[in-house]
C-alpha cells in the first residue's frame, strides 16, 4: 500500500510539472522552427536534404527540452561547476583531435555525431556563473576580489575559443557572461573599467588575427574592393534582402537563393532567403516572433523567486538574442561575416541541440520558480 500511495505522489507530482511548462513558449519556438522548415524548404527547392532533417531534429530536441524541463533546478544547480568543467575539457579536447572545416578547429566527433563544445560552453558557463552569484549579498558583489573567479571563468572559455579560432562566438561568449555579471548587480563603472581599453588593443588584435578573419574585416570594410571573391558573399546577400521590396518575390520565386548567387544560404545567410522571398513585412514578422521568445525568457527571470533561476533565465535568453543579432547583422553587412548561424531557422544539428537545451534549463526556471533556494539573493 505504501509503495501504490508512493507512486500515486510521484505520477501527481511529474503530471503538475508537465502542466506547468509552458506550453505557449514552447508553441513560440515550433513557430520559429516553422519558420526554418519554409526557409530550408526553399533553400533547396524541396524537403531534402535540409527542411525534412530540420523538423525531425527539431521534434526530437522538443522531447529532450521538455526532459529537462523537469529536472528540479537545485539538482541543475549542483550540477553546474561539473558541466563547466566538462565544457572547459570539451574545448581542450577539441584543439588536440578536433574536426578542421573551413580554417577552423570546432568540432569533435562523437558517436558518428559532429559536436561543438563552444555551444556547450555558452549553457554551462550561464550555469556556473548563477551558481557563483545566487548566494551573494550586494556587500560581496561589490569586492573586486570577489569577482575574481567569476572573471577568470569567463576569460578560460573564450580564450579557448578563440584559439579554435572562432572570433564571433568568443565574443558573444563574453557577453553572454557580462549580462549574467551585470544582472547579478555588477556596477556598471566596472563594464566601463574593463571596456575602457579595448579600442587602443583592437590595432593589435587586428596583426594577431588569422588571415581569413583579417578578410573578413577588410571585406566588411570595402566589400565593393572583391566582388567577384571575399565580398561575394555579403555583396549577394544585401542584393537579395533589397530586392525583396515590400512584400517579397514569394515562396520559391527569389532569383538570388533559387538561381544558386547566394552561397551558405542554408546556414549562415539563411534570413536572406526569408528577405528576399517574403519581404520587410515577412522579415519583421519573423524579429516580432524572435522578440516574444527573448521577452518570454525575459519575464521567466522576473517571475522567478529565486536569484538562480533569475540569472539563469537572463543568461540564456541574453545568449538566444546574441545568436539572432549577430547572424542578421552580419547578412545585413552591419557586422563582418562571423559564421553565426540562426537558432532554430538554419541548418545544422549542434547549434540547434544546444540552444533547446538552453530552453529547456528556462522551462525547469519556469516549472521550478517556487522551490525554496536558500541563498542571501533570493526573495
Amino acid at each position: 500500500m505504501m509503495q501504490r500511495r508512493l507512486w500515486r505522489e510521484a505520477s501527481f507530482d511529474l503530471t503538475g510539472k508537465i502542466l506547468q511548462i509552458n506550453w505557449l513558449y514552447v508553441l513560440l519556438l515550433c513557430g520559429l522552427a516553422g519558420v526554418g522548415y519554409t526557409a530550408l524548404y526553399s533553400a533547396a527547392g524541396g524537403p531534402e536534404p535540409y527542411a525534412t532533417r530540420h523538423v525531425l531534429r527539431f521534434a526530437a530536441a522538443v522531447v529532450m527540452m521538455a526532459g529537462i524541463a523537469l529536472v528540479d533546478i537545485r539538482l541543475i544547480a549542483r550540477l553546474a561547476w561539473p558541466l563547466y568543467g566538462v565544457g572547459v575539457a570539451l574545448l581542450v579536447l577539441v584543439l588536440k583531435m578536433g574536426h578542421v572545416g573551413k580554417g577552423a578547429q570546432r568540432w569533435i566527433e562523437l558517436g558518428g555525431l559532429q559536436v561543438q563544445p563552444s555551444e556547450f560552453m555558452k549553457v554551462a558557463l550561464v550555469l556556473a556563473l548563477a551558481s557563483w552569484f545566487h548566494r551573494a549579498s550586494w556587500e560581496r558583489i561589490g569586492n573586486p576580489l570577489f569577482l575574481i573567479p567569476p572573471i577568470i571563468a569567463v576569460l578560460v572559455p573564450v580564450g579557448l575559443i578563440l584559439k579554435e579560432p572562432n572570433l564571433g562566438t568568443a565574443v558573444i561568449t563574453a557577453i553572454v557572461g557580462g549580462c549574467v555579471f551585470f544582472a547579478a548587480g555588477v556596477r556598471w563603472w566596472k563594464f566601463v573599467l574593463v571596456a575602457a581599453p579595448i579600442p587602443f588593443a583592437a590595432r593589435i588584435a587586428y596583426d594577431h588575427l588569422h588571415d581569413y578573419q583579417r578578410a573578413r574585416i577588410d571585406t566588411f570594410l570595402h566589400p565593393e574592393s572583391d566582388p567577384l571573391g571575399a565580398g561575394y558573399n555579403i555583396i549577394q546577400s544585401k542584393i537579395a534582402l533589397g530586392s525583396g521590396g515590400m512584400w517579397g518575390k514569394g515562396f520559391l520565386q527569389g532569383t538570388q537563393g533559387q538561381l544558386d548567387f547566394l552561397p551558405e544560404k542554408q546556414t549562415d545567410f539563411i534570413f536572406t532567403i526569408l528577405g528576399e522571398e517574403f519581404g520587410w513585412v515577412g522579415s519583421v514578422a519573423v524579429l516580432a516572433l524572435i522578440t516574444l521568445i527573448v521577452l518570454g525568457g525575459m519575464l521567466i527571470a522576473l517571475r522567478c523567486r529565486h536569484q538562480f533561476g533569475r540569472l539563469v533565465a537572463v543568461g540564456l535568453s541574453c545568449n538566444f538574442f546574441m545568436y539572432v543579432f549577430v547572424n542578421i547583422a552580419m547578412v545585413m553587412g552591419a557586422i563582418p561575416v562571423g559564421g553565426v548561424p540562426l537558432p532554430l531557422v538554419s541548418h545544422g544539428g549542434s547549434a540547434m541541440i544546444m540552444v533547446m537545451v538552453g530552453f529547456g534549463v528556462l522551462m525547469s526556471v519556469h516549472v521550478h520558480r517556487d522551490v525554496e533556494f536558500a541563498g542571501a539573493g533570493d526573495t
